[in-house]
């Protein structure tokens, strides 16, 4: 039985499927951010805007993962890189959650903290220029916040890319 899992997983690590299901939750929560912030005007703290950075490298890799399947080290490379965003996912939502609960205290200022040669909130404002101090989410539904459901994306998405990471490993190995 669970030969037969890995093997179900490892064919979805090569599918175009997986890629693309990867890149439009990545879309998906992008646009939902930008509808939270433009239409609903909640304004976006410096962690949403680090989780927005994320997502973007999420899509990115993703991406990649999708045009270049045929190189079996670069899509493994493609599997560990998804594993390390959602990884990173978990830890800022984590903060989020956290300062929104008040279990985690922290300075939340205005600066993303990048180097000046990576000025993003300069080139696309838009989308990451931070706007406002940490302190809550918006509400999504039934009481469920923004913070909340990035924390159960994030633990899902790490699971999932994990389990097929290892499985394109475990067959990779097998191959080899």
């Amino acid at each position: 039985m669970l030969k037969n899992i890995f093997q179900k997983l490892d064919l979805m690590s090569q599918s175009k499927r997986y890629w693309l299901s990867i890149v439009f939750s990545g879309l998906a929560l992008l646009l939902a951010a930008l509808f939270f912030q433009f239409y609903l005007e909640e304004l976006p703290c410096v962690l949403c805007i680090q989780v927005r950075l994320w997502i973007t490298l999420l899509v990115l890799v993703a991406s990649f993962g999708l045009i270049d399947n045929k190189h079996k080290r670069l899509v493994l490379a493609a599997h560990v890189s998804i594993v390390l965003v959602a990884t990173a996912l978990i830890e800022r939502s984590y903060q989020l959650l956290g300062t929104e609960r008040g279990f985690v205290f922290g300075d939340c200022g205005f600066s993303l903290g990048l180097p000046s040669w990576f000025a993003i909130e300069e080139w696309l404002p838009w989308l990451y220029r931070v706007e406002t101090s940490c302190g809550y989410t918006p509400e999504i539904m039934f009481g469920v916040t923004m913070a909340e459901v990035l924390m159960v994306f994030s633990i899902c998405l790490f699971l999932f890319s994990f389990s097929i990471f290892v499985s394109a490993l475990v067959a990779k190995l097998k191959n080899s």
